[in-house]
């Protein structure tokens, strides 16, 4: 259902520009196979497998791994007769699935293509769920997709949702100042110090917090509707029949127009060129507009909505994908931090309030990011290091 996450660091990470796309290549080896086996000691597996046969009767049950996510849930796929289904495995003393039932049903509710619930266990953390395949958009795309097919589709879902999700955004916690403001801390804490071992001086950090609150209060200036936060092309899959098949949203709040979008055209696992991106935000701005939906008062608000939010989100993602390699052992996303930085340094060279936090990027991290990762790919063994 979700693409496995354990991507090992690529030694020579290449940059290569394919039909449009900018791309950045990494080699899978060490990933888990999506078919690969349940371990037989599973205690988690036993009552799945009870579950399944005992108490929802089907029958001639085989299960398989489907993925893993950034969190402690998992997938499984099951095969019973010629139907296949997949159960999240939540253990709730780490996990609470009510939030992803919740929103399941709001964004069903709206027409969004989630994966339907069969059968619910909240007490033992347990789903089953609709199998949407196994094409997310970004392996799609990274084959040769039809690009404008696929945005095409995505876009107008996410406009769907924007619409119409009036009644469903004022069911979610707001996407406040509070979230926003932690969000972006986790930056200074695991990418500046963690994993570049970077030392900030007073002026620095206070250039920093400058910079923060800047961001926060363009993001609450901006108007509220459904947000999924993390639609981009890894939640998004290739289905047959109302494109896309939409998953890993149990974390929505009611929060900036420009979220969602610039999550999926400014893409952390993906990157397009900025003249493409600026025509698909200008085409989603009058959809949103001839529908009277939160569209702003010209093109280029909205594309200020779009960059100012794009840059809060990439800046907390540079901390997440550290945190997930420092905290959780999950070292797969660290090949995506160039790309991410990048945003972030493009978009604030671009915007005066945002100067003085692209010179410092410019000047004490830049250069820092490859020796880090060189330096993590060689504490795990892999010969020669990563070179974003």
């Amino acid at each position: 259902m979700l693409p496995n996450d354990a991507i090992t660091i690529q030694n020579d990470l290449e940059r290569s520009m394919k039909g449009g796309i900018i791309m950045a290549r990494r080699t899978h080896a060490g990933r888990l196979p999506p078919n690969s086996g349940m371990p037989d000691t599973d205690a988690r597996l036993a009552l799945i497998h009870a579950w399944l046969s005992r108490e929802l009767h089907l029958s001639q049950v085989r299960i398989e791994v489907a993925s893993s996510d950034a969190s402690f849930r998992r997938y499984l796929r099951v095969w019973s007769g010629a139907s296949t289904y997949i159960v999240m495995d939540a253990p709730p003393e780490k996990e609470d699935v009510r939030p992803y039932l919740k929103v399941s049903r709001l964004l069903e509710e709206l027409g969004a293509h989630v994966p339907h619930v069969h059968e619910s266990d909240s007490t033992r953390g347990l789903l089953l769920l609709e199998d949407l395949g196994t094409t997310p958009y970004l392996q799609q795309l990274e084959h040769g997709g039809d690009s404008e097919r696929l945005y095409a589709d995505a876009l107008a879902a996410l406009a769907n949702i924007q619409l119409h999700g009036a009644a469903a955004c004022a069911q979610l916690p707001p996407y406040g100042r509070s979230e926003l403001a932690r969000e972006m801390a986790l930056m200074p804490e695991w990418f500046l110090a963690r994993h570049l071992s970077l030392t900030l001086s007073a002026a620095e950090s206070e250039l920093l917090a400058a910079a923060f609150e800047f961001l926060i209060a363009a993001a609450l200036s901006q108007p509220r509707v459904f947000v999924h936060r993390d639609y981009h092309a890894r939640n998004l899959m290739v289905v047959g029949e109302r494109n896309p098949g939409i998953i890993d949203f149990q974390d929505a709040l009611c929060g900036p127009v420009g979220y969602d979008l610039v999550s999926l055209l400014k893409d952390c696992y993906i990157a397009w060129p900025r003249p493409r991106v600026v025509s698909w935000v200008q085409a989603f701005r009058a959809r949103l507009l001839a529908a009277g939906g939160p569209a702003g008062g010209s093109d280029a608000e909205f594309l200020r909505w779009f960059d100012l939010i794009g840059v809060q989100r990439h800046i907390k993602v540079l901390g997440i994908f550290c945190r997930l390699w420092y905290r959780d052992g999950k070292c797969g996303y660290l090949p995506d931090l160039p790309r991410t930085l990048d945003y972030v340094r493009e978009t604030s060279a671009s915007y005066a309030e945002l100067g003085a936090l692209a010179r410092f990027l410019d000047e004490r991290v830049t250069a820092q990011l490859p020796r880090a990762n060189q330096r993590v790919a060689a504490e795990r063994g892999e010969p020669g290091g990563a070179q974003p």
